[in-house]
């Protein structure tokens, strides 16, 4: 089981945060679109530099377009994904990236035997959810991705909260 991810954040607000989730065609890309539709509207005062990407554990989609319920699910709420493609998680070396949030504790582990430090990975389910996982909507209907976009705004809104209470520097 991870740590509690709040209390997990580094002493920098991280440049680069990449949402991680198996295929990188449901969760984790829909993750990247809010965290950009949420921290561009963030007040200006509370905001240091940060990128958001998305990519997945497996390289079963790699390349492939994205799930088109995430695509509408994003696009009912004003954010246009359909030009992101998967990536497999390994093309991001382990300097790249600051910060990894994986939507389920599989990601997580996964992420943790792949050599990403502890410290960088974190559960996206502790900010904000209870510790809950975000689940794989895939095999469900266009409810489950609607349920999905909920947790996953409420968590981002959470750490971006955090990151931003935190006052932490941007190096």
């Amino acid at each position: 089981m991870p740590p509690n991810s709040a209390k997990n954040l580094q002493s920098t607000i991280p440049k680069k945060i990449c949402f991680v989730c198996l295929g990188n065609i449901c969760r984790s890309p829909l993750a990247e679109g809010i965290a950009k539709h949420l921290y561009a509207k963030m007040p200006k005062q509370s905001k240091a530099k940060i990128e958001f990407c998305s990519a997945g554990t497996s390289g079963f989609h790699n390349d492939e377009g994205i799930d088109s319920r995430s695509i509408g699910i994003a696009r009912e709420n004003g954010i246009d994904i359909s030009s992101y493609t998967s990536k497999q998680v390994s093309l991001y070396g382990h300097s790249d990236v600051d910060l990894f949030v994986a939507m389920d504790r599989q990601n997580y582990a996964t992420l943790l035997r792949l050599g990403f430090k502890p410290s960088k990975v974190v559960l996206l389910g502790d900010f904000g959810l209870g510790g809950k996982e975000v689940p794989d909507p895939y095999y469900g209907g266009s409810d489950g991705f609607a349920k999905v976009y909920e947790m996953l705004e409420a968590g981002i809104a959470n750490l971006l909260e955090n990151l931003a209470k935190a006052d932490l520097p941007n190096k």
